[in-house]
């Protein structure tokens, strides 16, 4: 083969925990009798609250092929490429076992917001009831050990909003000192390195649910309300960014490689998604230098209607003329550039997706 997929899986696959009825059909088609792949594909997902392991125990269990690890990305799979933070102390935020997915990608020190809610619990003030007794915090203060976080990983949605929010803020404005005064003049603020951007996600309702990308808008207006100034990140990961996709192709790559595929892989099939989207470039993009350049010539967007994606919405020709149902849900920092998200083919459903792919490659399985 000389093409490869790239699938999403919420609204492409599964809804919620819901499997949509196409995607055994389809991947029947992609595997041989011994259940092996007869082109590369990697499951490009923007959730970030577990182990690339056990998503890929649920994709086995729920499309009836074997998938192994290696051919699942998840949000925050391209930061074992940061190999400059995993010796730092991190202050991690989202929900799952942070700890562990963390320390699989390399971060030696990771800290959760828990952890460090329990080491200064008198800056989670705004549940009445989990504030703690002044008395029995003054006395305990004097044992807490000291956690300087010199980075934020934000992960993915966490539980309680009002205490990341307020704790991230607390480390963003103290230079990873949160209990001291705000210092307003420490700009731009420590590195925050941020996974799926996802205003929105389908599950079984009928309408999206909130998704990263709406607890990033709030970090981002909260921390502007106060300084006046923008909060800035050190890279943003997750589909539609173009380090997910480039990480993407080298998983890919390695696949080919793997099974002695000699011909190079020409055109990857993004199915559920825009290809990418383009970035605002002031953030750091060393990353660039960890990956071999990129082998692909084209990434052919194929959306599919199971998901977010409306094919009768119309597309914006400025933000500022947008309504609520063509306004752009991108990232801040992405630019809005209406060729990028026009898809490239649009097909009912997964199965569908498949079968054109095969016949625009004339590939025969």
């Amino acid at each position: 083969p000389s093409f490869g997929f790239l699938f999403d899986i919420d609204g492409v696959l599964v809804r919620g925990k819901t499997p949509i009825p196409a995607a055994r059909t389809a991947f029947r088609k992609l595997v041989n009798s011994q259940g092996q792949f007869l082109v590369p594909v990697v499951f490009v997902t923007n959730a970030g609250n577990c182990l690339r392991q056990e998503k890929a125990e649920q994709l086995s269990h729920l499309l009836g092929v074997p998938i192994s690890q290696d051919q699942v990305m998840m949000s925050h799979s391209p930061l074992r490429m940061f190999k400059r933070y995993h010796e730092k102390c991190v202050l991690v935020s989202g929900q799952g076992p942070l700890l562990d997915i963390a320390q699989d990608l390399g971060f030696c020190q990771p800290i959760t917001i828990d952890t460090l809610r329990e080491k200064r619990p008198l800056l989670d003030a705004v549940d009445h009831d989990r504030r703690p007794n002044i008395l029995v915090v003054n006395n305990s203060m004097t044992v807490s050990v000291l956690v300087v976080p010199t980075a934020v990983v934000l992960f993915g949605e966490p539980v309680r909003w009002e205490t990341s929010l307020q704790l991230i803020i607390d480390v963003l404005l103290t230079s990873g000192y949160p209990g001291n005064p705000y210092e307003q003049e420490n700009y731009p603020h420590i590195p925050v390195l941020a996974c799926n951007m996802d205003l929105m996600w389908v599950a079984e309702a009928q309408s999206p649910r909130f998704g990263h990308g709406t607890f990033m808008v709030c970090l981002e207006n909260i921390y502007k309300k106060i300084t006046g100034k923008e909060l800035k990140y050190e890279v943003l990961m997750g589909k539609p960014s173009r380090v997910t996709y480039q990480y993407a192709e080298h998983l890919i790559r390695a696949q080919a490689l793997q099974r002695s595929w000699e011909q190079p892989i020409h055109t990857l099939y993004a199915v559920g998604g825009p290809a990418t989207l383009s970035q605002d470039e002031e953030m750091d993009l060393s990353w660039e230098n960890e990956l071999a350049s990129a082998a692909a010539a084209h990434c052919r967007s194929v959306l599919v209607c199971t998901g977010v994606y409306n094919p009768h919405a119309e597309v914006p020709l400025e933000p500022r003329d947008s309504v609520a149902e063509t306004v752009f849900h991108g990232h801040r920092d992405f630019s809005f550039e209406p060729g990028l998200v026009e898809p490239d083919h649009i097909v009912p459903d997964v199965d569908a997706a498949v079968d054109l792919v095969f016949q625009l490659e004339n590939f025969a399985p």
